[in-house]
């Protein structure tokens, strides 16, 4: 059986797995992405779900290791976990690399399979 790991051996969790299932959560993300770090306050504001909602939604992202938070005065500021997204984004890439490993073979199969049916048509 595979193991949702990496190479070293540091696998990824089923809690990442069910934060990222999550569309808000996904949007998230994607906010921090395209803006760097953010106050949670600036978060809420893109959400029309209550405060108390949205803050539900970092915490998971929080416990997933997804995003850091660091408190500065009054504010809480929230920026992607760099570690966790390229291991993502390996786990990605492998299962990728195996699909297209799989296709490769398909690819050779029905080739082989068209070579012979050529032959017999002659």
């Amino acid at each position: 059986m595979l193991s949702l790991g990496r190479e070293d051996g540091s696998g990824l969790s089923q809690e990442l797995f069910d934060a990222i299932a999550d569309p808000t959560r996904r949007t998230i993300i994607e906010l921090l992405a395209a803006n760097g770090q953010m106050a949670a306050t600036e978060i809420y504001h893109n959400f029309t779900m209550s405060n108390p909602a949205v803050s539900q939604h970092l915490k998971v992202l929080r416990e997933a290791a997804l995003v850091r938070i660091e408190k500065s005065a009054q504010k809480h500021l929230y920026s992607l976990n760099p570690d966790t997204m390229h291991s993502l984004e390996g786990w990605v890439k492998h299962t990728a690399d195996l699909w297209d490993q799989r296709f490769d073979k398909l690819d050779s199969v029905l080739e082989a399979e068209k070579r012979k049916m050529h032959k017999k048509r002659r």
